[in-house]
């Protein structure tokens, strides 16, 4: 591992500080070698890392959702997808008022502000439709001032105008900045992060509809002003004169007087500046423009067709029979499924049913039908999906691939993961040298998982206990569980309704932090009814922050996942009244099971989990306590650290106090019972092993691709995925498997040669979380004390501090690994 163990937070756009190991490496090195001998004394299989967002120990260079716009601040930020958990498929679970809004440059703004409208003598339309036009942007909701965004009126035929005007300001804007730049915050900083926040708001809001409200109206606008953007950014990123007054701060007599947030902002702008090529020659800059280019587009289609193919599987079922052992929720969504798609009279009853590839559809299938058919079947078109025809996404790896080396080679480095690791603190050799180690750990436990699941399966008669294969392995592992721990899932569910379940995360986030959480829905315009809408208030009952919760699944128009993404940052400049900073604002997506019928959404245990990380993720948003806007929050924080808070949050459900206080059944109010409670304990390192391996071999298999694969060579994806298997699959994949066809995270999502830190940054929520164990978790006192500590360094500082001293400041010590060892079964505990 790179510099050593170093904690990390991570989010989108975040801003990196690089750490370089000849600097660090000496420090490390006694922590690195605990780490691997306690990995290699011990059988050593690490329980999933369930969603999005933080992880190991390691203050990593930043791999956010592109290495290069993760730091980017000229990039629109971009969500975290939780990562693919799952141990027989692939799942992603992995963004009063104050008056602060945003300043919209003045010739954005509309008449109805008493200012002018943009030209619009730049727009491709004919003369004869330039006052429809001029009366679109005049009207368009894209180009108001806003503090929330008005998603309830934004439309696909507000984009292609909308984005258009607000470039053309944007461009005039820099222009201006770039005439008049000198190396001072004033002169530089400010308006550059006016520059960037404007569009991030603006695209995000029109990028966040598209992934929760998708259509093909929008699509085709995105898609046309798409490039538009792209070159606006890329003219950004690529600014000499800014680029220069950087480097004049970083030079100047005044750099020690500095804070330590306007030395990570000045780093992170010159090193970014560096990777958006700003130091290539004329001709290879233009090469490197289209390569950056394309690579948006590939990006975004490979997204769209994951989408599409999920949502064009769709199994009628009939007969009852064909269903046999699906739960009652499970029946009672896919009758509404049926429903939705014009069989009217359906019902959980009677049928109806329709079979979808969305999660809570699927994951039903895998771990519950006795039809092992139907498993058959579904299962295969899950791991085919966008591999074939029309949506098939081979090509588009292979190119995005072959681009990604190119653009390595044209910046001086030899493959793409080098790039990526430009922003993470980790090398490419140590990533690959604690995956291999964890390999080796978890391997022999994976082999014992799957001999398990054969006896087990053949002492119920099974005639498949020979020969179980990847649509088998679901449904017996539940069954195992079932049957070693008493414990059914679905029987659970009764017990986790979201009302119930966000009542106790929010007196949660009270008792650790002081903070209390409010409905205020109707304050802002949301873009489906199923949205919530909170403010968060300090203990005097002021706002600090708000966030938009959207949980339910959607398929035909909201893609998987959950995430965690931001709509507005923390900002002085940015400042309405001109002395308290903007206040954050913040979105949560899930995809669980929607109400039906008269009941709650009742969820499961994993989704409970999903809750907490995404909710993690939005504490380090919205509590943050920088004022400067480029390293507030989730921004410029290191991929690799980024998922502290997340993984953090998802170790309180299990604990007591709080699964009691979430684990109320929906209909009687009792508590979940304390036998059960105590199973869920027992049950949390049940097949660590199997699924270790699976996290390894994404994790693998995505370093391969960036480092060894070479595009249009003898070896195709598919056969490095294969050769990859060989040692982090206990059951081969199947020859038909194109799971890399959907494997959005590196393809879509930002984490290309940088899957790899989920693990990396599991050490660091497990440490973190193993300080309120030392003081006692049944210590009020100790815990609210320890509460308050945690959010004013991890949660408080952001970007501002490297992840590896906000982690000190907490922790009063570097990371160690002990902590995950043993929340995993494998460190014995006296």
């Amino acid at each position: 591992m790179n510099s050593g163990w170093i904690l990390t937070a991570r989010y989108p756009p975040a801003r990196i500080l690089y750490f370089s190991f000849t600097q660090f490496g000496a420090m490390w090195i006694p922590i690195f070698l605990q780490l691997l001998l306690l990995l290699m004394a011990t059988r050593f299989s690490l329980s999933r890392s369930i969603h999005i967002q933080f992880q190991p120990v390691c203050l990593i260079k930043p791999a956010l959702p592109k290495p290069h716009l993760q730091s980017c601040p000229y990039r629109s930020l971009k969500s975290r997808p939780c990562p693919l958990w799952s141990s027989s498929f692939s799942l992603c679970r992995l963004r009063s008022l104050s008056r602060n809004q945003y300043s919209l440059p003045k010739s954005i703004r509309t008449r109805s502000t008493g200012e002018s409208t943009p030209d619009v003598r730049s727009f491709s339309v004919s003369a004869s439709s330039k006052t429809a036009v001029m009366a679109d942007v005049e009207s368009n909701p894209l180009l108001k001032e806003f503090y929330f965004p008005p998603f309830d009126s934004i439309e696909a035929k507000h984009v292609r105008p909308g984005i258009r005007a607000l470039l053309k300001q944007l461009e005039s804007d820099l222009e201006e900045l770039e005439r008049t730049v000198e190396p001072t915050w004033p002169k530089l900083v400010e308006p550059l992060e006016k520059i960037v926040d404007r569009l991030a708001v603006v695209w995000g809001a029109v990028s966040h509809l598209k992934a929760v409200k998708d259509n093909a109206d929008l699509r085709s606008a995105i898609e046309e002003v798409q490039p538009e953007k792209v070159a606006f950014e890329l003219k950004l990123g690529q600014s000499k004169p800014i680029y220069n007054a950087f480097k004049a701060i970083r030079e100047s007599s005044d750099w020690e007087g500095l804070t330590d947030a306007r030395k990570r902002i000045v780093e992170a702008q010159i090193k970014e500046a560096v990777l958006n090529g700003i130091a290539l020659e004329d001709d290879k800059r233009e090469e490197f423009n289209k390569i950056e280019q394309e690579l948006a587009k590939l990006s975004q289609k490979f997204g769209e067709n994951v989408l599409d193919a999920t949502k064009k599987f769709e199994k009628l079922i009939t007969d009852k029979k064909e269903i046999e052992g699906l739960p009652a929720t499970a029946l009672g969504l896919a009758a509404q499924t049926a429903v939705s798609k014009g069989h009217e009279n359906a019902t959980a009853e009677n049928g109806p049913w329709i079979i979808t590839l969305d999660a809570p559809s699927f994951m039903a299938v895998m771990q519950h039908a006795k039809n092992r058919t139907l498993r058959e079947e579904v299962y295969r078109a899950y791991i085919s999906r966008a591999s074939s025809g029309d949506l098939d996404n081979t090509a588009i790896i292979d190119q995005i691939l072959k681009l990604r080396l190119e653009k390595a080679k044209l910046l001086g480095y030899n493959n793409y993961a080098e790039v990526s690791m430009a922003t993470k603190m980790a090398t490419v050799g140590k990533a690959e040298e604690l995956l291999k180690k964890l390999r080796s750990a978890s391997w022999n436990p994976a082999v014992q998982d799957m001999e398990d699941l054969k006896i087990f399966s053949k002492n119920q008669g099974a005639p498949e206990a020979d020969s179980l294969n990847h649509w088998d392995i679901s449904f017996w592992s539940e069954r195992l569980r079932e049957s070693k721990y008493e414990i059914n899932e679905e029987e659970l569910r009764p017990y986790f309704s979201l009302p119930k379940v966000m009542d106790g995360l929010f007196t949660l986030a009270n008792k650790l932090f002081g903070i209390n959480i409010q409905p205020a829905d109707g304050l802002a315009p949301v873009w489906n009814s199923d949205v919530r809408f909170y403010r968060v208030n300090d203990s005097s009952g002021s706002p600090i922050a708000y966030f938009y919760f959207d949980p339910y699944s959607r398929p035909s128009e909201k893609r998987g996942g959950a995430w965690m993404d931001e709509v507005a940052g923390r900002s002085r400049v940015l400042s309405k009244d001109g002395s308290s900073p903007r206040l954050p604002v913040a979105h949560m997506v899930c995809n669980q099971m929607p109400p039906v019928g008269d009941k709650p959404s009742l969820m499961t245990f994993r989704e409970v989990e999903t809750v907490f990380h995404e909710f993690g993720h939005a504490l380090q948003h919205m509590l943050t306590r920088q004022d400067e806007g480029l390293v507030a929050g989730i921004r410029n924080v290191e991929w690799d650290a980024v998922e502290l808070p997340s993984q953090f949050m998802e170790n309180w459900c299990y604990h007591r106090d709080t699964l009691m206080s979430i684990g109320k059944h929906y209909e009687t109010g009792e508590s979940i019972p304390d036998d059960i409670y105590k199973k869920l304990l027992a049950a949390r390192t049940f097949r660590a092993g199997s699924l270790s391996l699976r996290q390894l071999r994404f994790a693998t298999l995505d370093l391969e691709l960036h480092t060894k694969y070479v595009p249009g060579g003898s070896e195709s994806i598919y056969d490095v995925d294969r050769r990859v298997c060989e040692k982090t699959q206990v059951l081969p994949p199947l020859p038909d498997d194109k799971f890399l066809c959907g494997f959005s995270h590196i393809f879509a999502g930002g984490y290309a040669a940088g899957y790899y830190s989920y693990k990396w940054a599991e050490v660091l929520s497990a440490d973190a979380f193993s300080a309120f164990e030392d003081v006692g978790l049944n210590n009020e006192k100790a815990v609210k004390e320890t509460g308050h500590k945690f959010r004013e360094t991890v949660l408080a500082l952001g970007g501002g501090k490297s992840p590896l001293e906000v982690f000190v400041a907490f922790r009063g010590r570097e990371p160690s690994p002990e902590a995950l060892l043993r929340h995993n079964g494998l460190l014995q505990v006296a």
